[in-house]
This record gives structure tokens, C-alpha cells and sequence, in this order.
């Protein structure tokens, strides 16, 4: 183990970060992303600092496999661009770099400083780019180069004895971005942190606070959830903590007022991620099946309507209505919360017909 020293802001000489060597974090280099390497390897030659960053490092460390290897870096944008041809700058507010390896995209951010607290959108040093990150078990930089972990909050500690701490303080952490959240719970459920109570009970009472977020925010991490494998687990906390009232409302409602609908909900979600286990492409519209199919079930007696002839268009028309106001929210690809509605129908006995989803053509 190593520490790296630095100036506090009288000049004194402190303590700044540990650094832990590869026999010490375990992370093979045949893990990471070539890809990852070769940006990092570009921007030291010339002359900047890059480091994998996030969700990436915490998922090495814990023996998963990072689905994104997220850089950052002290270099601008715009030289960013410069460095790497197969690139593009996005973003208003603070720009970031999307590096373009074939069908993989690489963000790769400058060092943000916290000067206007942690959604702050000014450049900054790696010692202020630590503290706005949410957990600490999400503030851990790697450099794949040197093979080392570098530690300034205590996040690797965390990660090994199980547990999940704020890097922001608590007063302000949900209040300027409501989504962490949302985070907390599903870091817990992916990691098997623990919460404390404290946090546990800041989130009760901030839930609300999903409410100021936009769908299209929401969307996004209901996506996560739903194709992360975790489904279960996160649910569960999401329910426990009151969060999952403001992504899935109308199903929360139900299950507040109904004990079986609740069990029946939450044996789907099992069904849920061993589908994602067994099948990691399946499309969404064969995940959305988990989430309507029990509201589906409620909303008629299908045998009378069959019997009674029903046109099988009619009972289409209404059960997508009901399914669209029943997910929002949430805005899923409409092709695909149509495949799941479709394929409901059909195992109930309407027989409506769903479309393939289109293939990607192979490369020769």
C-alpha cells in the first residue's frame, strides 16, 4: 500500500489518497477493456493524466464485469477531440467525449471541480473531482497502466467490509440530485452493501423528491433495473424505501392495496432476471411481458370476452390504453411495449399477432 501526499490550503504537507497495488486489489489486467487501455495509454503520451473511474472499478473489485468503462481525465474536451479522431463532444451544461471504438462507446470526462457543490459544471482538479461523487465505493480511480487503485475516501475499505457510505453529506446528497437515490438502493442490491439506518431513513423521507425528476430520467433507470439481473432485489428495496411509488405508481397502488397482487409482482421479477441470466440479448419487449402481465390478467374476464366474441382489434385497443397509462412514467420503445402486450394476449387467448424484432445484419 501507498499514500500519495499533497498542499492543503496553508501548504502543509497531508495525506491525500492510499494507493493499493494489484496484489493488494486482485483486479486482473485481463479484465479490462482493451480498448479502455489503449485511451488512457494515448492521453498520458500526451502529457494528461486518465484514470478508469466509477461504477467500472467497484464492479472489478467485487468480481463483476463492468457493462461501461467510464475515463476521466484533466484533459479539456476540446484537446480530447483533438487526441482522438473517432470522437464527439456532447453535452450543454458540461461537455463530455464520446471515443467510438466500433459498437463501443467510451465517456471520457474532465476532472470537475465542487466549487458550486456536487452538480457543479466547472473544470476541476482530481481532489475536487472525488468529492462529488456519490458513494464512496463509486470514487475509486484506476490506472490500468501502473495497475493501482487510488483511494481518497475510504471506498475500497467499504466495498470489502460490506457497506455503503455518502462522499457527499447526507443534508445535501439527495436533495441536489434526487436519482442517487435510486442508486443507493441498487448499489446495495448489487453489492450486498449495507445502508445504515440513518440513510435507510433520510431516503423514506426524501422520496418524494422523484417527483422534480423528468420521465426521460426515470426511464433511463427503470431500464437499469429491469435489464440489470437484479430486478428482485432492487424492487424490494425500492418498495421498502417508498421510491417505487414514483417509478411505477399505478403497479405500487395496486400492491399497497393488494397482498397477492404484491407476491405475484415480485415472483415475475424473479422470473425477470433469470431470464437476463439465461438470455443477456433478449429484447425488452420480452422483459415489459414481467412487468404488465399480472395487470393484463385484472383487467377483464378474458374467457367471458372470448366467449362472447369480443373482436380481438377491440380487446387489443383497450388493453394497450390500460398498459401505456399503467407503466408511466415510464416511456418504453413503443414497438417493444407493444411485443409485450401482444404476447400477454396471446397466452390469455387472444390471438393478436406480434412482430419479430429485426435482426442486425452480420458482417461478412
Amino acid at each position: 500500500m501507498l499514500i500519495r501526499y499533497g498542499k492543503d490550503k496553508n501548504g502543509k504537507t497531508v495525506k491525500k489518497a492510499v494507493i493499493y497495488t494489484k496484489s493488494e486489489h486482485n483486479i486482473p489486467k485481463s479484465r479490462i477493456d482493451i480498448d479502455a487501455i489503449q485511451i488512457i495509454d494515448r492521453l498520458r503520451s500526451f502529457g494528461f493524466v486518465a484514470y478508469i473511474v466509477g461504477g467500472a472499478v467497484r464492479d472489478l473489485i467485487v468480481g463483476n464485469t463492468p457493462k461501461d468503462f467510464d475515463i476521466v481525465t484533466d484533459a479539456t474536451p476540446t484537446k480530447i477531440k483533438k487526441i482522438f479522431r473517432n470522437s464527439r463532444i456532447i453535452g450543454k451544461r458540461f461537455r463530455i467525449v464520446h471515443v467510438v471504438f466500433g459498437e463501443k462507446i467510451f465517456e471520457v470526462s474532465t476532472f470537475r471541480s465542487n466549487a458550486e457543490g456536487s452538480v457543479g459544471n466547472n473544470f476541476g482538479t482530481i481532489d475536487e473531482d472525488v468529492l462529488r461523487r456519490d458513494f464512496s465505493m463509486n470514487a475509486l480511480y484506476y490506472d490500468p497502466l501502473q495497475e493501482q487503485v487510488i483511494d481518497y475516501v475510504g471506498g475500497f475499505k467499504d466495498i470489502k467490509n460490506g457497506v455503503l457510505k455518502p462522499v457527499i453529506p447526507m443534508d445535501r446528497i439527495f436533495v441536489e440530485d434526487p436519482v442517487r437515490m435510486l442508486r443507493a438502493i441498487k448499489y446495495s442490491a448489487k453489492t450486498n452493501a449495507k445502508m445504515s439506518f440513518f440513510m435507510r431513513r433520510k431516503i423514506r423521507k426524501s422520496a418524494s423528491l422523484l417527483g422534480q425528476v423528468s420521465p426521460s430520467r426515470l426511464t433511463e433507470e427503470l431500464l437499469k433495473i429491469i435489464n440489470s439481473g437484479n430486478a428482485y432485489s432492487i424492487i424490494s428495496e425500492a418498495l421498502d424505501t417508498d421510491l417505487y411509488m414514483s417509478l411505477q405508481p399505478a403497479a405500487t397502488g395496486i400492491m399497497y392495496e393488494n397482498k397477492k397482487y404484491e407476491v405475484s409482482y415480485m415472483e415475475n421479477m424473479k422470473k425477470l432476471d433469470q431470464l437476463i441470466k439465461s438470455d443477456p440479448e433478449a429484447r425488452l419487449g420480452q422483459k415489459l411481458i414481467f412487468m404488465i402481465y399480472d395487470f393484463i390478467c385484472s383487467l377483464t374476464d378474458w374467457k367471458k370476452e372470448l366467449e362472447n366474441h369480443t373482436p380481438y382489434i377491440e380487446l387489443y385497443s383497450k388493453t394497450w390504453r390500460e398498459c401505456r397509462n399503467f407503466v408511466l412514467p415510464m416511456n418504453p420503445q413503443r414497438t417493444e411495449l407493444e411485443f409485450a402486450i401482444k404476447t400477454v394476449l396471446n397466452e390469455l387467448g387472444v390471438p393478436v399477432k406480434t412482430k419479430k424484432k429485426k435482426q442486425k445484419p452480420q458482417s461478412k
